[in-house]
């Protein structure tokens, strides 16, 4: 039974721990808080006698609880207003419009950013995430369309500011006027 638990726990984590931790950002948790909470979430796993009986939504929702509890603290929260600026860790393979997205996901409000991750990284259904934030399946279709949409802007904002960059056009960033008549 252990080794079967073991084995068990041992997949669930292969298989959702990178994602997890991008949740854990999401949420507001630096890198390092967010493989904390990882690890707190798969040792109290282990503990368990029996294997819930959806281990994936358990597991999702068990981290994000201690997420948010974990968030609450005085000094995390100055530690994380302090490295709000590198929401995500850089890669040296990372190309400039991965920089530029994730630069736009950060300003996205928490509850728009949260569900846009479940719905991307993590592949679950509206109906999904709305039972694990405990909301409708609407309300998270509607904080996904419009958080999208605010990526969407953002993004052509980026774009249009990378190619000033690149003309040294500091007008560039406006987009242009439609033809006359």
């Amino acid at each position: 039974m252990n080794e079967t638990k073991n084995t068990w726990c041992e997949r669930l984590y292969e298989a959702k721990a990178a994602g997890l931790v991008l949740y854990g950002r999401a949420l507001g948790l630096s890198h390092g808080e967010a493989e904390d909470v990882l690890q707190e979430t798969f040792v109290a796993l282990m503990q368990k006698t029996e294997p819930p009986e959806q281990p994936e939504y358990y597991c999702l929702r068990a981290f994000r609880n201690r997420a948010l509890n974990y968030r609450r603290g005085l000094w995390r929260r100055l530690t994380r207003e302090l490295e709000s600026h590198r929401w995500f860790e850089r890669a040296p393979e990372e190309s400039a419009k991965e920089r530029a997205a994730m630069r736009c996901l950060t300003t996205l409000p928490a509850d728009q950013r949260e569900v846009i991750v479940l719905k991307i990284w993590h592949g679950h259904t509206f109906e999904e995430i709305g039972e694990l934030l405990e909301i409708s399946g609407n309300t998270a279709a509607g904080r996904y369309r419009y958080g999208l949409q605010k990526l969407r802007a953002c993004l052509k904002t980026e774009q249009s500011y990378e190619r000033s960059e690149s003309t040294g056009d500091g007008l560039a960033v406006l987009d242009p006027a439609p033809p006359l008549g």
